[in-house]
């Protein structure tokens, strides 16, 4: 099957590349890893897979390019994946050279131990992946994907302890950046943060003596199970015989969890931190109305990803909210072949304008980022093209200036608009009446943090908007990747 087709205005939007969810303890537990892979869609599109163990089949795995619900619905195919433990993956690819991901991309990944067989799904991006992999591969590794997640299993190969969860504490000790890893024996169901947590990884129960692993609360819904906790940062859990087991492989450390979690990646109806995010989104509308107001007639969300945040900003402007744009709910990623007419439509084939209600009207735009900003002068013109008076975008985050290297699809640096303009010069190139971004430290307020950033010791990963790196990206760096000038990783990366 030919790897989806990415919209021409993908790109122009951050994406996370990944989700996890891992089950054990439970009849059929491929079909619940198929739920919850559905719940995690929005965080991998390109491609999934699922690997499960039956006693008496052993490991059996599926992989396939395009959404879980057109590949893992499938009867003929879910049968072939027996047994009470499995767990999943699905990932994003962008346009270019990553959209022609072969399948031997796709997680899930398998590597058969002198003590048995282990399969690993891998959720973030490891920053010194080239320096492993070469290493690796001088001592003999045969690599069989361009993944860095394969990085884990050929470490764990090499490692001397004799069983598989001390094996994968050896391998993920050599690793840096961040990462939330499940894992799957024939026997356990293991899950493990970085030491910073940078990604998520929540816990769950299902049934008398079923556990789940996931990336998210919300794919903890879909299949009724009870939110438990949180792993925490650096902890690693084993689960077996409805037993678990904690420990800590990486020393004590401090969260640094990613802020922009908060505004984009994770689900509305998920929970982080014990806070709702759609209810941390709504704030930070509110923090937005409070730090830029403007005299306006509509408060207008660029769904679906700006409307928790217009409704605060509505609500605490005291302008009427409304659905001035529509999403077309039906377009996907699989648009088959578009001509060069159809791709020049670009935004116009997944959102329209509400002409009845825009007309004549000054507009606040609520958006969640502007990252190459291509987006937003398409949306603006739209917007112009169906009468307003004025249009003014109001941004829910602070503007992106950096990229990420911590497992989100970032443009490189000189494409970001905020790299390369002030907010002025941004304005003017978007063409809009007014242009504003939430504080860092209004972001901060609205995620809990009553007295905004704390500059010496960040509690966030806010590195695409500040520039502070908790993980100096050093394969970044060995391409020749600036970081900023007397940040506290470049310093250490300097020593």
């Amino acid at each position: 099957m030919k790897p989806f087709l990415a919209h021409p205005f993908d790109s122009d939007r951050l994406h996370e590349e990944c989700g996890v969810f891992g089950v054990i303890g439970v009849a059929d537990a491929s079909n619940f890893v198929a739920l919850g892979l559905h719940a995690l869609q929005h965080r991998g599109q390109e491609a999934g897979g699922i690997v499960a163990h039956d006693p008496e089949h052993g490991f059996n795995s599926a992989h396939r390019f395009g959404y879980v619900r057109d590949n893992f619905t499938k009867p003929e195919l879910m049968a072939t994946l027996p047994g009470s433990l499995a767990i999943g993956h699905v990932r994003y690819s962008t346009a270019g050279t990553k959209a022609a991901t072969a399948i031997r991309d796709v997680q899930p990944f398998f590597g058969e131990f002198h003590m048995g067989g282990s399969a690993i799904a891998h959720n973030g991006n490891i920053t010194n992946a080239a320096a492993l992999r070469r290493e690796l591969i001088e001592r003999g590794s045969i690599f069989q994907s361009s993944s860095d997640s394969e990085c884990i299993i050929h470490l764990m190969a090499r490692s001397i302890q004799r069983n598989i969860p001390e094996r994968m504490k050896d391998a993920l000790r050599r690793i840096e950046g961040a990462f939330s890893v499940i894992a799957m024996t024939r026997t356990k169901l293991m899950g493990v943060r970085d030491p910073l947590g940078v990604r998520p990884l929540v816990l769950g129960r299902v049934g008398e003596d079923g556990y789940i692993l996931s990336s998210e609360t919300c794919a903890l819904d879909i299949i009724g199970a009870e939110f438990i906790r949180e792993i925490e940062p650096g902890e690693m859990v084993v689960i077996s015989k409805g037993k678990i087991e904690s420990s800590r492989p990486f020393g004590p450390s401090k969260g640094r969890f990613c802020i922009f979690e908060h505004v984009y990646f994770s689900r509305p109806d998920s929970i982080i931190g014990g806070r709702s995010v759609y209810e941390t989104r709504r704030q930070i509308g509110v923090e937005l109305a409070r730090e830029a107001p403007v005299e306006a007639d509509l408060v207008c969300p660029v769904p679906d990803s700006g409307t928790p945040a217009a409704i605060g900003y509505a609500q605490e402007s005291g302008i009427p909210y409304g659905m001035g744009i529509i999403r077309n709910q039906y377009m996907g990623r699989t648009f088959i072949e578009p001509s060069e007419q159809i791709r020049n439509m670009g935004v116009r084939l997944k959102l329209n304008v509400n002409r009845a209600l825009i007309a004549g009207k000054r507009v606040v735009l609520v958006d969640d980022s502007v990252v190459r900003g291509t987006t937003s002068r398409k949306i603006k013109d739209m917007i112009l093209d169906a009468g307003a008076a004025e249009v003014h975008f109001r941004i829910a985050s602070p503007p992106t200036a950096w990229p990420c290297f911590y497992g989100v699809d970032t443009p490189d640096r000189d494409k970001l608009l905020a790299a390369n303009m002030t907010p002025d010069e941004m304005r003017q190139w978007i063409g809009v009446d007014s242009l504003a971004f939430v504080s860092l430290d209004g972001l901060y307020r609205a995620v809990g943090e009553a007295q905004g950033r704390d500059a010496k010791c960040p509690q966030y990963c806010d590195a695409c908007f500040s520039g502070d790196y908790p993980v100096a990206p050093f394969d970044q760096m060995e391409r020749g990747f600036q970081m900023k000038p007397g940040s506290e990783t470049d310093v250490q990366a300097a020593e």
